[in-house]
């Protein structure tokens, strides 16, 4: 993926179409993942998305692994901390 991505739509659980601002991408061990909050709800609660692809097609997958979501979250600081 080379273009950069502003905002996700994902389904929540009912189905419902729920817009997501992107706060960073980053690249760990070649794959792209994304911190993302909720657009138009006052949580900024992130949540790590993976980029995955399934038939040709680009998906976002929330990062559920623990190990894979430390190694996700110790990057976000690092990268924060250096700005």
């Amino acid at each position: 993926m080379n273009e950069e991505i502003n905002y996700v739509t994902l389904l929540d659980e009912e189905g419902t179409e729920v817009e997501f601002e992107v706060v960073t991408k980053l690249d760990i061990e070649e794959v792209e993942y994304f911190i993302v909050i909720p657009k138009d709800e006052d949580v900024e609660e992130a949540i790590a998305l993976k980029l995955v692809y399934k038939d040709g097609e680009e998906l976002f997958v929330p990062v559920e692994e623990e190990n894979e979501l430390m190694m996700v979250s110790e990057a976000y600081e690092i990268l924060f901390e250096e700005e």
